[in-house]
């Protein structure tokens, strides 16, 4: 199921009026062409000036290993190659015009359904549509991050396993842990090295660098799943060039997990996500923008729909935000996925 664009109109003349101003930026929104299959738990990332959106799950946690590109030019969709591993929950990251694709969960074999932690890694060359396996990861995970400094990719955080278990898969009715993981790949060489462990375990996060340190945004604890995680609202920041990650950051004003995220100069946004407690199933609209120069948050006009698992990144000035599951954790009857293709535009006075 998926929300009908039928909303367009609303959402257009919602953009029209809607103009927010700060101290160095100001922000409006607008809506672009819908997504063609609308999913959750897809990544985005800009690559050559193009938009790509890679992921998706199905029913019964079934990947859907989509490639999709975007181009602002024409404000179209063109479908690419699937991945060649349909997984889910995987790390996404560009350098030098190539895509990485690290870790992520597949679907067991046989028996029932469950996620299974992955140590693939893939690099998706866009212009040539073309995928090539790459040395695996030292620890297999799902769920982590990934950023890009001085021409390496680290990959943080995810879940998996516990050490020593004999389970080859995470359920949320089995024990299994949040990640502290931090592990690097080298392109050069196509060798990875393990660096120093990241303070707080944790997954579904958002990531983003500002002058070559890496800042690890909220999030969720104990769990890979929302039913039994803990969401958390906590902002870790690392220095590849020491290895070291510094004291806590300025917390994120909204604890949540899944969101999207995208940077642009100098400020890390994070859009979306979704909580689940014993009262409360939801998903956020909310944008917030943290600023490392400063150590501060800047909450930002929100989105027309609430979502989860949603793609996201910067196109220049431009945070596009795609599909994503309106209803948190989802179940038989509640997985609802938009077509939605919001747009925040960022423009300084």
């Amino acid at each position: 199921m998926y929300v009908s664009w039928l909303a367009r109109a609303a959402l257009a003349a919602f953009a029209a009026i809607l103009l927010f101003s700060s101290t160095a930026y100001a922000q409006k929104w607008a809506t672009l062409a819908p997504f063609p299959e609308p999913s959750e738990e897809v990544y985005g990332v800009a690559a050559g000036g193009k938009l790509y959106v890679i992921g998706g799950l199905a029913a019964a946690w079934t990947p859907k290993g989509l490639v999709y590109e975007y181009d602002p030019a024409g404000d179209t969709w063109t479908k690419k190659r699937n991945m060649p591993l349909l997984s889910h929950h995987v790390a996404v990251v560009e350098l030098n015009g190539k895509i990485y694709v690290m870790g992520g969960f597949t679907k067991p074999a046989t028996g029932p359904t469950a996620w299974v932690p992955i140590d693939n890694a893939w690099e998706y060359d866009p212009a040539k549509d073309t995928w090539r396996a790459l040395a695996p990861l030292p620890t297999k995970r799902g769920s982590p991050v990934a950023a890009v400094v001085a021409g390496k990719i680290y990959v943080i955080g995810g879940a998996g396993t516990h050490p020593g278990s004999k389970e080859t898969s995470i359920h949320s009715a089995r024990p299994h842990r949040a990640l502290d993981t931090n592990e690097v790949y080298d392109p050069a060489t196509n060798t990875w090295q393990t660096r120093s462990t990241m303070p707080t375990a944790r997954n579904h996060s958002a990531i983003g660098v500002v002058n070559n340190k890496i800042y690890v945004i909220g999030g969720r604890i104990g769990a890979g799943f929302i039913t039994t995680a803990s969401n958390v609202d906590i902002v870790e920041e690392y220095d590849p060039a020491t290895d070291q990650w510094g004291v806590l950051k300025a917390p994120m004003p909204t604890a949540r997990s899944a969101p999207a995220w995208g940077t642009y100069r100098g400020r890390i946004y994070v859009v979306g996500g979704e909580t689940r407690n014993s009262t409360l199933s939801a998903t956020f609209r909310k944008v917030e923008a943290y600023e490392p120069a400063t150590n501060t948050w800047h909450t930002l006009p929100p989105m027309v729909f609430s979502r989860h698992g949603l793609a996201g990144d910067f196109i220049g000035n431009r945070l596009h935000l795609v599909s994503g599951n309106v209803q948190s954790g989802g179940g038989p009857s509640a997985h609802i996925e938009t077509e939605a293709h919001e747009v925040l535009e960022i423009g300084g006075k």
